[in-house]
């Protein structure tokens, strides 16, 4: 019994640490990037390269004074930025980052890299707790007695409601194709070729439901050109308008959060996960494990690279175009992508 429960701290305190470790990094990626497309310098005072910058930023953030202001409903407005975190770390417990290789820790299996259990209906418990992510955003607008902020809270329902439709659908692809909801299965279902040449990936058979599931994540994630809960332009900070110092930075740390794991989703569903095209590659022992969960790691850091580079490049769309495009393009297009699994199924071609 003991064993069983330090294996399973072991895999939490390794998916816990990979998960804060990433934020760090992508809040340096973000600011080094955002400087690099926009032809100037970023952080560069603090360490080599500004590579300390991120610390600097979590010390300003813990040392500035939590400022509750008058009016607020305080259980909910304290609880939104917390419950923001929990969710983000509540979902990435249950994607594979690593192939299930027959490792073993003090004669336990340890199952691969997923950090929770391989469970059964794993797609079906990440999408569930994903589905409270718009929670924190609408109780922190509601809770904090400010219009902006309250408009912020709408908007970010509206818009999950909106977005998640499609990728639901979409995503309805891939479970025909794969027959399984078990996240490590779908993975494997994408081993091999495709068509004689092409990586057996979803992206390649199912391109049209790739596209779709990645915009509905960039609105998930609130990250532009669909950051509309925020819309510094509009509503000064949206739905975190009134939140300071460390309330603050929960909602930041979640923002990044919620990006690794919608890259580690989108890895998982549509790149293959940890396969390599064209190449079989024997994952054995603690060695093939690594080089899983390398290969894997290398796809998530090209997604992350891609949510940087699209918000400094694409400017914020109009709140009434932001939901004509979840309702009248996305939503037929993802029926479309449904329709064409199902041919190609009867075909063969799949």
């Amino acid at each position: 019994m003991w064993v069983d429960l330090i294996v399973i701290g072991v895999k939490l305190a390794f998916g816990l640490v990979v998960l804060l470790t990433t934020v760090p990094i992508m809040v340096w990626v973000e600011r080094r990037g955002s400087a690099l497309i926009q032809d100037r310098l970023g952080p560069n005072r603090v360490g080599p390269l500004g590579l300390f910058q991120p610390i600097v930023d979590v010390v300003k953030l813990l040392a500035k004074e939590v400022i509750t202001p008058a009016g607020v409903r305080p259980l909910l407005y304290i609880l939104a930025p917390a419950i923001a975190v929990i969710v983000a770390l509540s979902t990435f417990i249950a994607i594979p980052i690593g192939k299930d290789s027959g490792l073993e820790l003090f004669g336990h299996a340890v199952n691969g890299f997923i950090v929770a259990p391989d469970l059964n209906i794993g797609l079906l418990y990440v999408f569930a707790i994903a589905s409270f992510g718009v929670y924190p955003l609408l109780l922190a607008g509601w809770s904090s007695d400010n219009k902006y902020a309250l408009l912020g809270g709408v908007r970010a329902s509206a818009q999950a409601i909106s977005y998640e439709i499609a990728m639901i659908i979409a995503i309805v692809g891939v479970l025909m194709s794969s027959g399984t909801l078990r996240l490590q299965q779908i993975v494997d279902a994408q081993s091999g070729v495709w068509m004689g040449f092409l990586p057996h990936w979803n992206v390649f058979s199912q391109p049209i439901g790739a596209l779709i599931f990645m915009v509905a994540v960039f609105a998930e994630t609130n990250r532009l050109p669909f950051d509309l809960p925020e819309a510094d332009a509009e509503l000064v900070a949206g739905y975190h308008t009134e939140y300071s110092s460390i309330r603050f930075a929960a909602f930041y740390m979640s923002e990044y959060l919620h990006m690794t794991v919608a890259a580690s989703l989108v890895t998982v569903l549509f790149l293959g996960g940890w396969n390599l095209p064209w190449i079989d590659i024997p994952f054995e022992g603690w060695a093939g494990a690594l080089l899983s969960m390398g290969v894997f790691g290398i796809k998530v850091a090209t997604l992350l690279w891609f949510f940087v580079w699209v918000r400094w490049t694409l400017p914020r769309f109009r709140y009434d175009q932001l939901m004509a495009l979840g309702w009248k393009v996305m939503v037929p297009l993802a029926v479309l992508n449904f329709l064409w699994v199902g041919v190609a199924m009867a075909l063969g071609y799949m």
